[in-house]
């Protein structure tokens, strides 16, 4: 009777590997947050806090120190996005397991990297092109629930988008040519996104005055630090499953 080297891996094992992939990912994107997103954060909050100076001086309101300095939240960055990489490692390991009988890949590190770059896309590009990030100085408090409740329908309705691609690449069949299997992805992935964009709403509240070149600087810092996040996620999963594997197959093999 053939041994059989292809059974999955237990839940707890593959969720060991998510989480520990997932923290060292996240210490990555931290440092690079740190490096490439630090100067501009503090550019930022120096034009706030002029700005707070002089409205302060005008007597519109008085000033209010933070709760935290500067140095604290320098600290905490790595602290969050630690934190925020295991918990995001351990949803994709458990998101693996439950679309494990459905994958038709037996690569177990190659499904792994697919799943993090399907959700890189759907929850971090889709709705970055809606809703990019703002530095400090940028936005409206008075409608800031309204952008995280908006922002968080914009994620789901990535994820949506990205399902419709997988569902419109196999919807077409196995014997049809790869060319028409992509485009019907590409099809169904487009849709979703461009009626999600018409639906949801906008919000325009950067200053006329703030900086162009600081608002895309920093723009771009924090979709690099969720690229950064996502590609170590998923490479580093995909080496800790491909070694699970190689360890089964070795593990199932005869002694000499």
């Amino acid at each position: 009777m053939p041994l059989n080297t292809t059974a999955a891996p237990p839940f707890l094992a593959v969720l060991v590997r998510g989480l520990l992939a997932g923290l060292i990912a996240g210490l990555l994107a931290g440092a690079f947050a740190y490096v490439a997103g630090e100067p501009h954060v503090e550019a930022a909050i120096a034009i706030e806090e002029a700005a707070t100076h002089a409205e302060s001086a005008a007597g519109a309101h008085d000033h209010e120190d933070a709760l935290v300095g500067r140095t604290g939240q320098r600290g905490g960055l790595f602290l969050a996005t630690g934190l925020f990489g295991a918990a995001m490692g351990g949803l994709l390991a458990t998101a693996y397991v439950l679309l494990s009988r459905r994958r038709r890949d037996d690569d177990d590190g190659r499904s792994g990297l697919l799943l993090a770059g399907a959700a890189l896309l759907g929850a971090v590009i889709v709705p970055f092109l809606k809703y990019p990030a703002n530095p400090p100085a940028v936005g409206d408090p008075a409608t800031i629930d309204q952008r995280t409740v908006t922002y968080l329908l914009m994620v789901v309705l990535g994820l949506v988008a990205v399902w419709a691609g997988s569902l419109g690449y196999r919807s077409v069949g196995n014997q049809a040519p790869p060319w028409l299997r992509a485009a019907a992805a590409v099809g169904g992935f487009l849709l979703v996104t461009a009626v999600s964009y018409v639906v949801m709403p906008s919000f325009q509240e950067v200053p006329a005055d703030f900086p162009a070149t600081l608002l895309w600087n920093f723009r771009l810092a924090s979709l690099g630090t969720q690229v950064v996040l996502w590609t170590g996620i998923g490479l580093l999963f995909a080496a800790l499953m491909h070694h699970e594997r190689r360890r089964r197959v070795a593990t199932a093999l005869p002694s000499a």
